[in-house]
C-alpha cells in the first residue's frame, strides 16, 4: 500500500507546508537527507498552547504530537514530491512544553512515533528519538517536533 493509500484510509490529508515563523527554511535536503524544521503543534488552525502537567495532561499531549506528525509530512511531501521515496525516519526530536514535575515527554512523543510506524510500516517508520521537556515552546505551544527523512 503506497503511504497516499495509507493516509487516504487514515482519513488525513496533508497540509501545505506552514510558512516560516522567523529566519529559517522547513527543510533542507542534502544528499539522501531531508531535514525538517521544527513544527509546532496547532488545533483548529490556531497554536496548540498549553503546558503539559499544568493545564494539558499527557493524552492530549500525544494528540498533539501526532498532529505535528501529519503537520512534517506536509513539509517533508513539499520537500521531496512523493512520500513514497521515503527509506526511513531516522530521527525525531520532540519538545515539550512542561512544568518541571512532568516526566511523560516519552509517552507524549509516542503521538507522533506510533503514527510514523503506522504510515511508513514498522521498518521504515522506526527511528532513534529524543524528547525533551522544556521550559517553553515558541508561541506557547505544547509540542515542537523536528524530524530528518532518509529518502531515495
Amino acid at each position: 500500500m503506497s503511504v497516499y493509500d495509507k493516509l487516504s484510509s487514515l482519513g488525513i490529508t496533508l497540509p501545505p507546508v506552514a510558512a516560516p515563523a522567523a529566519a529559517y527554511v522547513p527543510f533542507v535536503r542534502t544528499g539522501n537527507l531531508v531535514f525538517l524544521s521544527g513544527h509546532i503543534a496547532r488545533k483548529d488552525g490556531k497554536v496548540w498552547a498549553g503546558q503539559l502537567g499544568a493545564d494539558i495532561g499527557t493524552e492530549e499531549g500525544k494528540q498533539a504530537a501526532r498532529a505535528i506528525a501529519i503537520d512534517l509530512l506536509g513539509t517533508l511531501h513539499a520537500a521531496v514530491g512523493d512520500l513514497n521515496k521515503v527509506t526511513r525516519i531516522v530521527k525525531v526530536m520532540s519538545l515539550v512544553n512542561s512544568v518541571g514535575t512532568f516526566t511523560e515527554q516519552h509517552l507524549v512523543t509516542n503521538g507522533a512515533s506510533e503514527f510514523f510506524a503506522e504510515v511508513f510500516g514498522p521498518e521504515k517508520g522506526a527511528h532513534a528519538r529524543s524528547a525533551f521537556g522544556v521550559a517553553q515552546v515558541p508561541m506557547g505551544a505544547c509540542v515542537e517536533i523536528e524530524l530528518i527523512a532518509e529518502v531515495a
